[in-house]
């Protein structure tokens, strides 16, 4: 675990990672990783002096397991309440299953299936929310409810989730098409990223980015996909 800005800890589970956010009253969590990765997710917190007994919100950007994989228990042990977007929230209850496609149907053979989940806040619109500090942003393409958070702190910290992955020497790069359902939204979607203002952007995928990111979006932007 490592902290990305003053109260940010990024958890690296293997390819994919976790947020841990101190707040005032807590602790803010982003996504929650693979199934079975709970006791990393537990010894971050520990690393950070919080224990799981204080996660307050799960704010989930999509629905993938390797993003929602420790949701049911995180939810169950802390009694936190989870976020997600509309479009997605069927998938995450277990309401709807999407049957995998390409890679992924692969990938679905090996990998443990996340368990459902109920959530408690549905998002339907950008702007502020629930919680304080924070603005939703819907981010459509890698999956069609995919959000990514921006945070009021540091000049802007924004949860890029799987709308874009961050590549070696500060570069931001579109997330695979193998891994996405739409390339021409993803691609809107890392547009309007790259009109916000923001310093440090953290990814799903990749490194994290500290000064001026957004100029990284922008550039990311300015180029045609593919």
């Amino acid at each position: 675990m490592r902290e990305v800005v003053d109260g940010v800890f990024e958890i690296g589970m293997g390819y994919v990672n976790a947020f841990v956010v101190a707040v005032d009253d807590g602790v803010v969590l982003v996504d929650t990783g693979l199934p079975g990765r709970v006791p990393k997710v537990e010894q971050a917190l520990h690393e950070a002096r919080r224990t799981v007994g204080e996660i307050g919100t799960i704010l989930l950007t999509h629905r993938h397991p390797d993003h929602v994989g420790g949701l049911a228990e995180l939810r169950r042990r802390s009694g936190a309440r989870v976020v997600a977007h509309t479009a997605d929230v069927p998938v995450i209850t277990g309401e709807r299953s999407v049957p995998p496609k390409g890679i992924m149907r692969v990938i679905g053979l090996v990998a443990k299936q996340a368990e459902p989940a109920p959530v408690d806040e549905t998002l339907v619109a950008d702007g502020p929310f629930s919680v304080p500090g924070f603005r939703a942003l819907h981010t459509p393409g890698h999956t069609a409810g995919h959000v990514s958070y921006l945070l009021d702190r540091a000049g802007g910290v924004l949860f890029v989730g799987d709308a874009a992955t961050g590549g070696r020497g500060g570069k931001v790069r579109r997330t695979p098409g193998l891994f996405t359902e739409d390339m021409a939204t993803a691609a809107r979607s890392v547009a309007r990223l790259a009109e916000l203002e923001f310093e440090v952007a953290v990814f799903g995928h990749g490194r994290a980015i500290t000064g001026r990111a957004v100029d990284r979006f922008r550039e990311l932007s300015s180029r045609s996909p593919g």
